[in-house]
């Protein structure tokens, strides 16, 4: 399955791992690249030496090719693409800043640059800004999230009809079909998170992985639009969160709330009350557990059926 996004990344198959706080380690990431995606390494939940660790630990695991997304927001910024450059890294996602900032830098050492984006408007400045690629984002997804709530059904052929680089799609994207449809909108591969924190491989917390099978459509709400839209399950942590709501609540109160590690907490060390539980909506289709190689060869085989069956239409 060629096209310019596996050529631009050197995979098969058109899918990438996305890099998840918290789920997203050496093992899914070297899992995910070893069955022919693109596997990425979350560097948002790890300092920088425990990155490095895992940035060798992947090479050691897997000869195909993986990246790291990375956050720009969050600290030691220059330490973790330093890291990255030093560690022989050659495909970076970017998000959750102005790409502007580390794009030319990291191209400069022959790093493939990627930038996550939520509107037409935040992916024009990201191909302005000169990536390689854009992965556009439906509100659906899980983690954080766009302010706007612009689907991912919505948002691809949008953002498709004015950029001219290569696109990804993600938000509620878990099955063959979906990549197809998303692919049929304009999109040259897909990126997929919430199905691979149910895997074998992923660094979730046991706990975390059945209450995303046990979830229900409904049973996720984006919330915390003031600090940063995050799509949330909904248990003893997110209504609190609403309770707050109720009282028109300060920044300042939302973050004493929100506290330290409460993600780490939920989804890592498995309080699945006060932790903070990150998942797209599209759990709601995600019935089990299994290695992310099983995993692929499913969403591969659905895509090439649903593929076949269109003229039938």
């Amino acid at each position: 399955m060629k096209n310019r996004i596996t050529e631009l990344f050197g995979i098969e198959y058109p899918i990438i791992q996305a890099g998840m706080i918290w789920n997203s380690g050496w093992r899914l990431a070297s899992a995910a690249s070893n069955s022919g995606i693109l596997g990425l390494i979350g560097a948002g939940s790890m300092y920088p030496e425990i990155l490095r660790d895992h940035i060798q630990k992947c090479k050691k695991a897997t000869n195909k090719p993986f990246g790291v997304n990375v956050p720009m927001l969050y600290p030691n910024i220059e330490e973790i693409m330093n890291i990255i450059v030093q560690e022989g890294v050659k495909i970076v996602f970017t998000s959750a800043g102005n790409p502007k900032t580390w794009t030319s830098w990291l191209q400069e050492k022959g790093i493939t640059v990627v930038h996550v984006v939520s509107s037409v408007k935040f992916a024009l400045k990201a191909e302005a800004a000169g990536v390689d690629a854009i992965v556009a984002e439906g509100f659906e997804a899980g983690g954080h999230n766009g302010r706007d709530e612009t689907t991912t059904l919505t948002l691809i052929p949008m953002v498709k009809e004015q950029v001219k680089i290569a696109l990804i799609a993600a938000g509620g994207i878990a099955t063959g079909k979906a990549m197809l449809a998303t692919m049929i909108l304009g999109a040259d591969a897909v990126q997929i998170g919430s199905r691979f924190v149910a895997s074998t491989e992923s660094s979730a917390h046991e706990s975390f992985k059945q209450v995303v099978v046990d979830s229900k459509e409904g049973d996720t709400q984006l919330t915390l639009k003031e600090l940063a839209p995050v799509r949330l399950i909904k248990n003893s942590f997110y209504n609190q969160v609403q309770e707050l709501y109720k009282s028109s609540p300060s920044i300042d109160a939302l973050k004493s709330l929100l506290g330290r590690g409460r993600s780490k907490k939920g989804m890592f060390e498995g309080d699945l009350e006060e932790g903070e539980l990150e998942i797209g909506q599209i759990a709601g289709l995600i019935h089990d557990i299994k290695p992310v190689d099983q995993i692929v060869t499913e969403i591969i085989a659905e895509f090439e059926e649903a593929k076949a069956s269109i003229s039938a239409l």
